[in-house]
């Protein structure tokens, strides 16, 4: 996913916790934290959402509402 930062992908809202809100994207399947545009979201919601940093070593993949 390195390779895709700033493209965007339809997503869905798969959890919501005090430490932020997390989506799966479609297509490719990836599972993600939203660090921006989180405010508002529930479990189950569509979202769009663009791919802002990818981190292997810690694991983490980022991304903003588009």
């Amino acid at each position: 996913m390195a390779g895709r930062i700033g493209q965007a992908f339809d997503a869905i809202v798969t959890g919501v916790t005090d430490h932020g809100s997390f989506v799966r994207t479609l297509k490719p399947p990836v599972d993600g934290m939203l660090v921006r545009g989180q405010q508002g979201v529930d479990v189950g919601d569509r979202l769009r959402v663009t791919l802002v940093r990818t981190d292997p070593a810690q694991g983490y993949i980022d991304f903003a509402r588009a």
